[in-house]
């Protein structure tokens, strides 16, 4: 894993926090809920590849 995948991660998680206390504060909750499930559901394809990585770790590991 690299440092880099980190600081995207965080990036995206303050962008998000931002845009969504923005949102609330100007009376647009619901628009902030999907900004909130959007911001999760970019970081998680973010992580797709290093899940698939890890596996293909563990499976030259045991050799399976």
């Amino acid at each position: 894993m690299d440092v880099t995948l980190i600081l995207k991660i965080a990036g995206v998680g303050i962008l998000v926090s931002i845009a969504s206390a923005i949102l609330s504060k100007s009376g647009r909750d619901e628009q902030a809920m999907f900004v909130s499930v959007a911001g999760i559901i970019v970081v998680m394809l973010m992580l797709v590849g290093e899940i698939g990585e890890l596996i293909d770790t563990v499976r030259s590991v045991f050799g399976f």
